[in-house]
């Protein structure tokens, strides 16, 4: 068969024409089928490509007369090619913003939908597929008299809608709760605009996503998503089932060539092998011009009817993605089962346009306080929650997520919309947490704190610090008190009660302040330090704004999901101070180390690297000498490969910036509140501040950067990366991240890997001290020799040339953990660096509310909260999320601050769902269960 084969191959080169590509195509494909089914026809193949091969020989070209007797000659081989088919999914790939603007978004989308809607009223069979909620909210607002086409198209089931998300989103970085919004607000605006079933969306198309975490199944199958298309992130199944450590599973298709297919002879030729290793008889071809949208031409449209009136070629028919997966399901207990998280790609996006990953770490954050701060508000306080313009933000952030935007593959205009998109995301979220804790203050009883004292005519604190703040993404924090007494009101969105020192700012105060005096609720007082006095970045000329103001830090301790109430007051005068001159008397020799009770960390005093961090805790050393920690690097990446902001480079130069190292200021003593290290390096062009500060009785270094990135790079040339490196003094060979809805544990890799926002170096052994980073706006990792490094900032120039020329603020914390403590425990420690308290300016007035209260606390903490919200049907409705990430069935117990009248569970889409786990209620207590690896969602009902 070899010779023939060749004898084909030959005829296939050397031939041309419509005629030869026919009879070649039906003997390439008649080849193929005989290889499945033992060589069985193959003499009859033989005879017919010998005989075409002689007439070729003779007339020295293939005829008609001889292609149409060399096709008689295999006809009785038709039955058997026509029992295969290919269903042929038309689809246009719509890039939101890769290369272009928004605008330009909005011009392909429309362009391209008028022409499948043209093609549909020419051939009545064509069909057409189209995913992303994204492209039909742009029909909606620009083009509605379109809308009502598509929608009798939707009707007619030749217009099929594959979208489960709002966009093609990428799979890796965002948090778990935004992957669960995408299915939530896609369907439930999908199903109302096009008036289709919400069930019916159950394909996440996701043809271009640069990865995808082992968790995608868990959270498709607990939005009704079954199906799931893709072409990225593994090289070896095509058709499988995909597993996640629930047990919850999905059925893949994953294209053996590309999304952006043509309709041409050679749709077949891999059929006969694919459909004898899967067990069927139907393959998938999906067609379109696409990226920068297209769809399906009028040419794939001809060939496709035409592919099929070939009598020895399969049945090739228009179809949808809905259609083929219904053939899968035909043989889904056959499907190899993978069990695997579907990485990497492309591990330049991980870090690449940072500020755009600063922009999604900001909004999940501030949309999960502003949801959370609003549902206890109106749930517990009466209060108003603003449920349609939170979806509204949520949609705006879920844009941003799509897999050239949060990548940072964009350009210049991708990265200016993404956010601008973030500033209207910040003044919904940050608008709606300052309301929210608003109004749970103004029921707070604050009457028996302050006394009246002085008379406050003359005041002038009232309404200064109007803005303060928010340009560091915080809730503006303008002044109500006024005189000496001030009251204090601290937030906390976490689920558990925290103690931390909690910075908060003070305006106009008209007191001695070495008399300060801080008290809780009860009277008892309560540690602070005075940070600056009328100091701020924007503003050193000790004011703000026209006030003046100074910086405290509290030791505050804040229930879970609610607040506590201070007040600061000036001492009574027992004595009259004597001023001395504070002349320097003597010269000592700075000691660059901060110490606490719980870690003692020593800087070399020469480029203020850590030589020395001792868990005090256990006794260990945690850093060698001989390797220096906590280092910044500037990292020369090799550009060979190109694609530079998709692709980190090979490491060529590798530059510790250790070299003219200005020491800023040395804040140190055992016995403060917070103490600090700051310096400042120039190298290059730029300039990098580092402030790093150690808290009382934490385990936890605080590196505050600010970064004046000058350095650019271009073809040919070694493109700059900035890195943060930490090496330790022991062994590992994995490392534990946090991932959407959980964690996974990875080898050590000389790659970057994503991270939702902490890696964890995990001791070879037991050991209970082990180096955590978390960051507060960067998710590319690497893990390898016994040292964890973090991405900060990459240089790459396409096809954004000049992405990160900017002054960066972003901060990072290392921490010293138990690696055998729960995954749960870690991951709270991570919300809490991201999710600081929210301060309150308060004033004097009588109320219901106690000085001190929490409205949800999880009394267990076996599971991860990623949710508090209510419901998106305007019932006043409680929705609980959370997962369990120990890989153990496991049972929550939560307390909240009012009698639940009912608990059932939901799904993503908030309807209720049965579940094999109990959940009941006693008084105030919810308790349910929650399955190993599984998400859970609750809703309550008061």
């Amino acid at each position: 068969m070899s010779s023939t084969i060749a004898k084909l191959d030959r005829l296939e080169v050397k031939s041309s024409g419509a005629v030869a590509e026919r009879i070649i195509a039906q003997l390439n494909f008649a080849t193929r089928l005989s290889q499945v089914n033992d060589g069985k026809f193959d003499a009859l193949i033989t005879d017919a490509v010998n005989f075409l091969d002689e007439r070729f020989t003779r007339d020295g070209t293939l005829t008609n007369d001889a292609a149409t007797q060399a096709e008689k000659m295999i006809l009785s081989l038709s039955e058997i090619a026509k029992s295969y088919t290919i269903l042929c999914a038309a689809h246009a790939h719509i890039d939101m913003n890769w290369m272009w603007g928004y605008d330009q978004t909005v011009a392909v989308t429309l362009d391209t939908f008028r022409t499948m809607l043209n093609l549909m009223k020419e051939y009545p069979a064509f069909t057409f597929s189209q995913s992303q909620a994204s492209v039909y909210r742009i029909v909606q607002e620009h083009d509605p008299e379109m809308l009502e086409e598509i929608k009798v198209r939707v009707k007619e089931g030749r217009w099929e809608v594959t979208a489960s998300t709002w966009v093609e989103t990428d799979k890796n970085m965002p948090n778990g709760e935004s992957l669960a919004r995408h299915i939530l607000y896609t369907k439930g605006y999908l199903s109302k605009l096009l008036d289709i079933n919400p069930d019916s969306l159950n394909i996440d198309f996701e043809p271009d996503t640069f990865g995808h975490n082992i968790n995608v199944p868990e959270i498709l199958c607990n939005g009704g998503v079954k199906y799931y298309y893709h072409c990225r992130g593994n090289d070896t199944e095509y058709l499988y089932r995909w597993q996640s450590p629930s047990g919850k599973s999905i059925l893949v298709h994953r294209d053996p060539f590309w999304y952006n297919g043509i309709i041409d002879e050679n749709i077949a030729s891999h059929l006969p092998a694919f459909c004898d290793e899967y067990g069927m008889k139907t393959a998938l071809k999906v067609y379109g011009v696409g990226n920068h949208g297209g769809g399906a031409t009028r040419r794939d449209i001809e060939r496709l009817m035409e592919l099929n009136t070939w009598p020895v070629f399969p049945t090739v028919r228009f179809g949808t993605f809905g259609q083929y997966f219904s053939e899968l399901e035909k043989v889904k207990e056959k499907l190899p089962l993978v069990d695997r998280e579907l990485n990497f790609v492309f591990t330049g996006c991980y870090t690449s346009q940072s500020r755009i990953k600063l922009a999604n770490r900001v909004s999940e954050a501030k949309m999960n306080e502003a949801e959370s701060f609003s549902a206890v508000s109106t749930a517990f306080a009466g209060g108003n929650y603003p449920g349609l313009g939170y979806k509204e933000a949520w949609k705006r952030v879920l844009f941003n997520h799509f897999h050239d935007i949060f990548p940072g593959s964009g350009v210049i205009e991708t990265r200016e919309f993404a956010m601008g998109q973030f500033q209207q995301i910040l003044a919904v979220a940050n608008t709606g947490i300052s309301q929210a804790i608003r109004n749970i203050a103004s029921q707070i009883d604050t009457s028996s704190l302050l006394e009246l004292g002085e008379d406050n005519k003359d005041s002038y604190s009232e309404g200064g610090g109007v803005g303060y703040a928010v340009r560091d993404f915080g809730v503006s924090q303008p002044e109500r008190g006024k005189g000496k007494n001030r009251v204090l009101h601290f937030f906390n969105p976490s689920d558990r009660t925290r103690k931390e020192p909690t910075e908060v700012t003070i305006f106009d105060w008209p007191g001695d302040k070495s008399r300060i005096e801080i008290c809780d609720g009860e009277g008892n007082p309560v540690r602070y330090q005075i940070l600056d006095i009328h100091r701020h970045s924007e503003f050193e000329n000790r004011n703000y704004w026209g006030h003046q103001y100074m910086r405290l830090l509290i030791d505050a301790e804040v229930p879970a999901l609610g607040y506590s109430t201070y007040f600061l007051k000036e001492k009574e005068l027992t004595d009259i101070p004597v001023q001395f001159p504070k002349d320097p008397r003597v010269n000592k020799a700075k000691k660059y180390t901060l110490e606490n009770s719980r870690m003692k960390v020593v800087f070399d005093t020469q480029n203020a690297a850590i030589i020395s961090l001792k868990d005090k805790v256990t006794g260990k050393e945690l850093v060698d000498p001989q390797r220096p920690s906590a280092m910044f690097r500037l990292i020369d990446e090799d550009d060979a490969e190109g694609m530079t902001s998709w692709r980190v480079g090979r490491y060529m130069n590798i530059n510790p910036l250790n070299r003219d190292v200005k020491m800023k200021e040395v804040l140190a003593g055992k016995d403060a509140l917070k103490q600090w290290l700051s310096y400042s390096i120039p190298f290059r062009s730029s300039t990098l501040d580092v402030t790093i500060t150690l808290s009382h009785d934490s385990s936890k270094l605080d590196f505050d950067v600010e970064c004046d990135w000058r350095e650019t790079s271009q073809i040919g040339k070694p493109m700059p990366q900035l890195n943060f490196y930490m090496p330790f003094a022991y062994d590992c060979e994995h490392y534990k991240y946090d991932i959407p809805f959980g964690t996974i544990t990875r080898e050590g890799m000389d790659s970057d890997v994503p991270a939702n926002s902490w890696g964890l170096a995990l001791p070879k052994g037991e050991s209970n001290s082990a180096f955590m980073i978390v960051t507060g706006s960067k998710y590319g990792f690497r893990g390898f020799e016994n040292a964890l490094a973090v991405d900060l900032i990459r240089s790459s120039y396409d096809p954004d040339p000049l992405p990160e020329v900017a002054v960066h603020r972003f901060g990072f914390a290392v921490m010293v953990e138990n690696p055998a403590q729960t995954n749960a425990a870690l991951i709270q420690k991570a919300f809490d660096y991201n999710h600081p308290f929210t301060y309150l300016s308060g004033t004097k007035h009588e109320g219901t509310l106690e000085l001190s209260n929490g409205f949800l606390y999880q009394e267990n903490e076996t599971v991860a909260v990623s949710a508090v919200k209510l419901a998106e049907d305007d019932s006043g409705r409680l929705i609980l999320r959370v997962y369990e990430c120990e890989g153990e069935d496991t049972q929550a117990v939560f307390e909240l601050d009012k009698v639940i009248k009912k608990a059932y569970f939901v799904d993503i889409n908030e309807n209720p769902v049965p579940s094999k786990q109990s959940i009941q209620t006693v008084g105030n207590q919810l308790l349910f269960g929650v399955e190993a690896f599984s998400m859970a969602s609750v809703c309550l009902e008061f």
